[in-house]
C-alpha cells in the first residue's frame, strides 16, 4: 500500500521543495466508534508537517480489527486499529486465523484504551441479565468486526446452543440506534471505549439500559485470555444508577514489520509530541497515559521504530531489546 513518489534530489528539501511523499493509510472502523476519530487525529497531526517529513497519511473506513488486520497482512493498508485480542489470536494464529496462520510479520505500535464488552437494550423490556438474551434478536456486528468475533468467543463458554442465538444479526453501527429503538432488534452487543457517542446517540431516540456481563463464564474468559480483562462502565456515565460491570480488550494500533522504520518513527513522533490534543479528541481517550500506552504487553513484538523512538524519549530501557 505504501507507495513513494520522489520529488527531492538526495540532499533532502531545497529551494523551497518539499519533503519525499510517502502516503500511508490507517484503517479504523465505524464512524461513532473511537477508531474513525482517532485515525483521523492522527493523521491530521502528521500531514501538519508532512513538508518536513514526507509522510501523507489518510484513513479508511472499515469494519474494525479483524478487517484491518487482514488488510495488512495483504498489503492493503499500512497501519490498523484493532482489538489486543485479535491481534494475539492474529499473531499466533489462532481462532479466526487458524487457516490464515500466523501473522508473523505483525508489530505493535502503541496501545491506546481500554473497549468494554457493552449490551444495550430498550428500557421498556424484560431483558434483565445476559442470560435473558437466549433467543433474543441481537445484533452482534458486522462480520469481520472484533465485537463479533468476541461475542462467538463468549457464547462458546456460555454453552448456548445454536437455537440460543438463531436471530442474531450484523448490522454497521451506523444503524444500530434507530434498529434498537424502533423494534427491529432486541438487544446489540459492541465492544467500544466509553462514553461513547453511540450510546448516546441510541439515548437521544429511545431509553435503554445496559446489561452487565459476569459470572462463571467471564471468569473463565480471563482465566483462560490473557488478553481479556474484567473492566466496567462507571456509573456517572450515561445516567446510569449503578456500575456495570463487564470484560474488555485494549484498543491497539499495529502495523507490519515490512513498514519503513522511519515513516512508523513518524507517526509516533507526531502523536506524542502533540499528545494533549489527541486525548481530547475523545472522551474515552481522557485517561491516556503515555507510560501505558508504551509499557503494556501486546502480543505482537514493538516495530523497531517504535522501540527506537520510546528509548529516545525515555519511555521504554535502553536495554530493553522488546516487549
Amino acid at each position: 500500500m505504501l507507495t513513494l513518489f520522489c520529488f527531492l534530489s538526495l540532499f533532502g528539501p531545497a529551494l523551497g521543495q518539499e519533503a519525499e511523499q510517502q502516503f500511508v493509510t490507517i484503517g479504523t472502523g465505524g464512524v461513532t466508534g473511537v477508531y474513525y476519530p482517532s485515525g483521523g487525529a492522527t493523521c491530521k497531526i502528521v500531514n501538519r508537517s508532512r513538508a518536513e517529513h514526507g509522510v501523507r497519511c489518510s484513513v479508511e473506513t472499515t469494519f474494525g480489527s479483524i478487517v484491518n488486520i487482514e488488510k495488512i497482512r495483504d498489503g492493503e493498508i499500512d497501519f490498523g486499529y484493532v482489538q489486543s485480542d485479535w491481534q494475539y489470536h492474529a499473531f499466533n494464529g489462532t481462532s479466526v486465523f487458524e487457516e490464515a496462520g500466523p501473522f508473523e510479520d505483525l508489530r505493535s505500535v502503541f496501545s491506546l484504551h481500554r473497549e468494554v464488552a457493552t449490551v444495550v437494550v430498550r428500557d421498556e423490556s424484560d431483558f434483565r441479565n445476559f442470560n435473558d438474551l437466549k433467543r433474543a434478536r441481537i445484533n452482534i456486528g458486522a462480520a469481520g468486526s472484533g465485537s463479533a468475533a468476541s461475542w462467538g468467543a463468549l457464547i462458546s463458554r456460555l454453552g448456548w446452543t445454536e437455537a440460543d442465538q438463531n436471530s442474531l444479526s450484523d448490522l454497521n453501527t451506523s444503524q444500530l440506534a434507530e434498529a434498537l429503538c424502533s423494534g427491529t432488534i432486541d438487544a446489540y452487543f459492541v465492544l467500544i471505549g466509553h462514553p461513547a457517542s453511540l450510546i448516546e446517540e441510541t439515548q437521544q431516540q429511545c431509553d435503554i439500559r445496559l446489561l452487565g456481563i459476569e459470572g462463571d463464564a467471564v471468569t473463565r474468559l480471563l482465566d483462560e485470555a490473557p488478553y481479556y480483562m474484567a473492566a466496567e462502565i462507571p456509573a456517572d456515565l450515561y445516567g446510569m444508577n449503578e456500575t456495570v460491570r463487564s470484560f474488555g480488550v485494549l484498543a491497539t494500533f499495529v502495523t507490519s514489520s515490512k513498514m519503513p522504520e522511519d515513516i512508523v518513527a513518524t507517526m509516533v513522533q507526531a502523536l506524542f509530541d502533540h499528545f494533549d490534543s489527541f486525548r481530547r479528541l475523545h472522551p474515552a481517550l481522557n485517561n491516556l497515559v503515555v507510560e501505558d500506552m508504551v509499557g503494556t504487553a501486546m502480543a505482537a513484538p514493538l516495530h523497531p521504530g517504535a522501540l527506537t523512538f520510546y528509548r529516545e524519549r525515555g519511555l521504554l530501557p535502553a536495554t530493553d531489546a522488546d516487549q
